[in-house]
């Protein structure tokens, strides 16, 4: 349990690290990690990507100085 939380956290700091320039970046960026993330996490593929993605996007419209 503790080497899943290790590689959530890594996949949605390098996620958000690597925010993207454009909003279809910023989708496919936030959408591959969250797919990863629910791959470690033995998950919902569809489902991580598509929180990931709309987790991403929101994100970086919203703090687009973070990004």
């Amino acid at each position: 349990m503790q080497n899943s939380r290790i590689w959530l956290a890594l996949a949605v700091v390098g996620g958000l690290a690597a925010c993207g320039d454009t909003a279809g970046e910023q989708a496919l960026i936030g959408g591959a990690v969250g797919a990863g993330t629910a791959a470690v996490l033995d998950g919902n593929l569809a489902a991580g990507a598509a929180v990931g993605a709309a987790g991403n996007l929101l994100f970086c419209q919203q703090n687009p100085s973070r990004c």
